[in-house]
């Protein structure tokens, strides 16, 4: 694909803004002026990626010979998987007998940030690595040298097809609501609680249905990095660079469970930046300067996030329905992969509204992981570092940052807008069909767009 004509335009229109001196920074700040040209900017892009797209021959979005192949994944080292099994039994110990202090015990720390958080934009950079690193592969080793347990396996595994991605969607809803919803998502003895819970029900999957077939449909996050892992520029098997995003035009259409699954991470993720706006306490009756804590907000946050699924799926089934009116059939096929297009913009939004948590808390993460059991120990030798947050009060390094969360949700939309067009071009030929089909989605974008940079500035409780 290429991509340096739209790159360009995105560049500059992100870069007139700044002649504003709006007062841009992390999640905590309020810009100063009105955020309009941010806003307005980024849609403009979107708008204008569209257009040019439409515009470029049908040959340089072409990519031939790769329809609806699946891409191999890299293969996992068993090495690797123990390291990490280790690792994480490490972590589960320390979250029973190490600090009370969710920013003093490593295991809160490694699940929400190094590993939700920063694994994810690895994963994006370089594939999907956890396919390599998981534990899954020495745990299933260590589950199959089990006299009692190794009688099941390879006697239940057929895997039933109308099952598809719905375990996930279950398991990835789950750990969004204890992220997002239940009041104590950081306390260390809970946190463990529910990471050997995870442990169980992952193996008893595996143990009824086959690893690899738990591990492909079933288990939320193997799901969730194989999908982040197809925006990677490095395809693994054979070795190769490409276009960020090239991957998702390798890929077959996603059954209904898998449009679930792509619309639930983005769904997820909004709520979060929504459910802490003043917009969102305003409207389910609390006062945003008297937050009531997470506890007496359960129900209603429980309601909002099924809410904002609900949502997004209704504009996801309202957009393709609009898009196949022109042509029938035919623009029917030109939006078969359209979630896919989707997959960009949901991992945009996760870099966008996670970064400055992740600059400042993954600092407190290097050392707690250097006395993990707060004995006292200084195993990497840095217990006496001072985490530094002056990158959120200073006004240049806040300017800078608001630029890059600006940057990771404008592009992504952008590398969102060629992904859908160039998967429409892949179904027919017909340039009117593929541009009347293409319209709703790319208004889709743009708004949301606007939202994403919206939910980014909006104030915010602490």
């Amino acid at each position: 694909m290429k991509l340096a004509l739209p790159l360009l335009v995105s560049i500059l229109v992100l870069v007139l803004p700044e002649i504003t001196l709006a007062h841009t920074g992390q999640r905590g700040f309020v810009m100063l002026l009105p955020t309009r040209f941010y806003m307005v900017g980024g849609g403009l892009v979107v708008g204008f990626t569209f257009v040019i797209t439409v515009l470029l021959p049908s040959r340089k979005l072409e990519v031939s010979g790769l329809k609806n192949v699946v891409q191999p994944e890299p293969n996992p080292s068993f090495l690797a998987s123990c390291l990490i099994l280790v690792f994480a039994v490490l972590l589960i110990l320390a979250g029973y007998f190490g600090s009370r202090d969710p920013l003093a015990n490593p295991l809160p720390l490694t699940v929400w940030i190094v590993w939700w958080v920063g694994f994810t934009f690895l994963v994006a950079v370089v594939g999907n690595l956890w396919a390599v690193v998981n534990p899954w592969t020495a745990w299933l080793r260590l589950l199959s040298a089990i006299p009692g347990v190794r009688l099941f396996f390879g006697q239940f595994h057929l895997y039933p097809e109308s099952l598809g991605y719905w375990p996930a969607v279950l398991g990835f809803f789950g750990f969004a609501w204890i992220e997002l919803i239940y009041p104590a998502p950081q306390d260390p003895e809970i946190l463990a609680n529910f990471v050997v819970g995870y442990v169980l029900f992952t193996s008893l999957g595996m143990v009824r249905f086959g690893a690899k077939n738990w591990l492909a449909y079933g288990d939320a996050f193997c799901v969730f990095f194989r999908m982040v892992g197809w925006l990677s520029p490095i395809r693994w098997r054979p070795f190769q660079l490409r276009w960020p995003g090239r991957g998702l035009l390798e890929l077959a259409p996603l059954p209904t469970s898998g449009v679930a699954f792509v619309l639930l991470t983005l769904s997820t993720v909004s709520f979060d930046g929504l459910s802490r706006t003043f917009w969102w306490l305003d409207l389910i009756g609390e006062n945003p300067l008297e937050y009531p804590g997470r506890t007496d907000l359960m129900a209603r946050n429980t309601l909002g996030l099924l809410g904002a699924f609900t949502v997004f799926v209704v504009a996801y089934q309202l957009t393709a329905w609009l898009g196949r009116r022109p042509g029938g059939s035919e623009s029917g096929k030109c939006l078969r992969g359209f979630v896919l297009s989707i997959i960009p913009i949901a991992f945009g939004y996760h870099f966008a509204h996670y970064l400055p948590i992740f600059l400042v808390e993954v600092q407190y993460a290097v050392i707690a992981l250097s006395d993990p059991f707060g004995m006292d120990l200084n195993l990497l030798g840095i217990t006496d570092w001072h985490v530094r947050t002056s990158l959120l009060t200073h006004h240049r390094s806040v300017e800078i940052l608001w630029y890059w969360q600006v940057a990771g949700i404008v592009l992504a939309h952008v590398c969102a807008v060629i992904v859908s067009h160039a998967l429409a071009l892949q179904a027919t030929e017909t340039r009117r069909t593929v541009l009347l089909s293409q319209i709703p989605t790319t208004v889709l974008m743009i708004g949301y767009t606007v939202f994403g940079l919206w939910l980014l500035s909006a104030p915010v409780v602490s």
